[in-house]
C-alpha cells in the first residue's frame, strides 16, 4: 500500500533500525521503545491486522514466530513478550500486521 508506513519502511523509503530481514519479512527496533529490548516483525506483504489473516497468507505467521524465538535467543533474551493489538481500540496505530517483541524487565499482567 503506498500511504502504510510499514510498507515504507520495508521498502526502504523511510529509515529504521534494521534487526533482520528475509524474503518474507522484516524486523526494526520500535521508534518509542516501552522496554530495554523492543522490536517490531512485519511481513513484507501488506496485510492490515490478524483479522486479515487468511489460508492464503497465513504462512507467514508461523514464519515470522520462527524468526521471533531466532532474534531473541540471538539476543539473550530468556523471557519476553510478543504482542498484535487489531483494531484502533486495541492501540493499533498502524494497519499492517505487526508483531512488538518486548523483553529485558519485568511485564505486568494484565498489560493495560
Amino acid at each position: 500500500m503506498s500511504d502504510c508506513l510499514f510498507c515504507k519502511i520495508v521498502a526502504g523509503e523511510i529509515p529504521s533500525s534494521k534487526v533482520y530481514e528475509d524474503k518474507l519479512c522484516y524486523a526494526f527496533y520500535d521508534i518509542a521503545p516501552q522496554a530495554p529490548t523492543h522490536f517490531l516483525v512485519v511481513p513484507k506483504a501488506h496485510i492490515p491486522s490478524v483479522a486479515g489473516i487468511d489460508e492464503d497468507n497465513g504462512a507467514v505467521v508461523g514464519h515470522i514466530f520462527t524468526v521471533i524465538a531466532s532474534l531473541t535467543r540471538e539476543l539473550g533474551l530468556e523471557s519476553y513478550r510478543v504482542v498484535s493489538n487489531i483494531g484502533e481500540q486495541a492501540g493499533q496505530s498502524v494497519n499492517h500486521l505487526h508483531f512488538h517483541v518486548l523483553g529485558g524487565r519485568d511485564m505486568t499482567w494484565p498489560p493495560g
